[in-house]
């Protein structure tokens, strides 16, 4: 599935639940979902700056495409990040790097987080895109 077929899946899922709390629960659920972060990894290279929380993403590189593993000591932050990963975690650093960002609006989701949360999330893409050019360097 492309990064744009998993965007517009999740806009598709954001448009069925009828409010945000249920849209809070299903946040919450995607961060339960996320694989377990090695206590090794929770590094400040691989901390976010400019979240409220502590969220770390770490990526790596296999067969031609990136990775991405991440938590968060906060149970909103940890289900944003798991979104934002499950999207673009293995995908190819082009992918990645054509793509944008449109769907977080199309969801609402920087309208329904309070200034610092919407800052923690802008840093979040960021990262990915950071990781992504990254690794696109080293290939």
């Amino acid at each position: 599935m492309t990064i744009k077929e998993k965007q517009q899946e999740l806009i598709d899922e954001f448009e069925f639940l009828e409010d945000w709390e249920q849209k809070y629960e299903y946040l919450i659920d995607l961060g339960k979902q996320l694989d377990s972060f090695p206590e090794d990894k929770k590094t400040d290279e691989n901390l976010i700056k400019g979240c409220q929380s502590k969220v770390w993403i770490d990526a790596s590189f296999r067969e031609g495409k990136l990775f991405f593993n991440a938590d968060s000591d906060g149970i909103l932050p940890k289900g944003i990040v798991a979104l934002l990963t499950s999207i673009y975690s293995g995908h190819t650093t082009e992918e990645i790097l054509a793509s944008d960002f449109d769907f977080i609006s199309k969801i609402g989701l920087q309208e329904f987080l309070s200034p610092s949360r919407a800052n923690g999330l802008m840093a979040m893409t960021k990262q990915i895109k950071f990781y992504a050019v990254a690794y696109q360097l080293k290939s």
